[in-house]
């Protein structure tokens, strides 16, 4: 299905930010976080639009046509290509940080595990690891990085209304997980959304590990 560009979005500019989405897809796909089309991934374009994978497509064999350009209200724009139905989760961070401009979401062993056996207390504390500072805007191993579990639905207003309330309130919100399901976490560039991305996954893999030694 072809994309037909809005007036206000260059070819120059889609193209490159298609083709980091292709790029990372298949980095993360290698490293086996985006299992059976699962995962989704998204770049702002300007305040109005972002580019998002297409739904339904093998993650690891995405080309710049498997990409396309939704709305901040999630809506396709441009093409009859259907959008991922967690489009929302997307935008609702792009509405909420302006200075946010990826957003990955990947389905890994360790953050699915790590989302179902934290799904009772709703929250997983990371506390004290060297690796918290790989989060922007974390300085010190020496405090809490909260990481909430929301429950999983298929009612996708229902999931913006939860993670909307958590920032409602004033808490810090840098990734967050679904039960049963996956990580959402995002940055300003891909290289700092990849890093958030890839500290969560080991610092989760950390936790499951002390759970498993009873520590």
């Amino acid at each position: 299905m072809s994309q037909v560009l809005p007036a206000t979005i260059s070819p120059t500019l889609f193209a490159e930010r298609a083709d980091a989405i292709v790029t990372a897809a298949a980095e993360l796909a290698a490293f086996g976080w985006t299992p059976a089309t699962s995962s989704n991934f998204s770049m702002r374009l300007d305040n109005e639009l972002a580019a998002i994978t297409i739904s339904g497509r093998d993650k690891g064999k995405l080309a710049r046509d498997d990409i396309m350009i939704v709305d901040m209200d999630g809506k396709a724009v441009g093409t009859a290509a259907r959008p991922s139905a967690e489009t929302e989760l997307h935008t609702q961070i792009y509405r909420r940080y302006p200075a946010m401009n990826v957003v990955l979401h990947t389905h890994s062993r360790t953050q699915s595990v790590a989302s179902r056996l934290f799904s009772k207390d709703g929250v997983i504390r990371l506390e004290g690891w060297e690796l918290q500072k790989a989060i922007a805007g974390q300085t010190t191993h020496d405090a809490t990085l909260e990481v909430p579990v929301f429950p999983n639905t298929q009612h996708m207003p229902e999931l913006v209304a939860r993670v909307d309330a958590w920032l409602d309130a004033g808490k810090p919100l840098y990734a967050y997980l679904i039960d049963g399901h996956g990580i959402y976490t995002w940055g300003r560039d891909m290289p700092e959304t990849r890093r958030h991305l890839e500290a969560l996954e080991f610092l989760l893999g950390c936790e499951l590990d002390l759970k498993r030694l009873g520590a």
